[in-house]
């Protein structure tokens, strides 16, 4: 008996919905070849862990190298009468456009917490995790090169 014969109405329907849904499940699960680029900056390279020196602005400290699961994060603060003044993010990921995405939105935020916060509790960013992490750590190694 054949699956498709005009007396079985129904079985044509629901073998006919069946097609339909698995094909718009492949069309849908379909990624584009290429996804944009995000402008972000490039990361200065600096040398790794509790490199200091002292300018006009304060003294500058940059942190340890904090590794993460998708690459190295390093953060250089810089200080003036003991009080964070700056926090730049010298090395993140960049490999990829979605850690460019990521990383355009999360390092901000992450400078705007740590300068308010004057320490290196702050929150993590939320789809930034490991990032947020990593600049935590690095972070705090830096403050605690300083001395602050």
């Amino acid at each position: 008996m054949h699956a498709l014969r005009k007396n079985r109405p129904l079985r044509r329907i629901v073998l006919a919905s069946a097609a339909t849904v698995s094909g718009m499940v492949l069309l849908l699960s379909l990624k584009p070849h290429d996804t944009p680029a995000v402008a972000v900056p490039a990361p200065a390279t600096a040398p790794s862990g509790g490199t200091s020196g002292s300018t006009a602005g304060g003294t500058t400290v940059t942190g340890d190298s904090a590794q993460t699961r998708w690459g190295p994060v390093q953060v250089r603060v810089t200080l003036q009468n003991g009080k964070l003044t700056d926090v730049t993010a010298v090395d993140y990921p960049t490999d990829n456009p979605r850690d460019q995405e990521i990383n355009s939105y999360a390092l901000p935020r992450l400078r705007t917490e740590a300068l308010q916060a004057q320490s290196a509790d702050i929150d993590t960013v939320s789809g930034a995790t490991y990032t947020s992490d990593g600049y935590r750590r690095s972070l705090q190694s830096a403050l605690d090169s300083a001395g602050g």
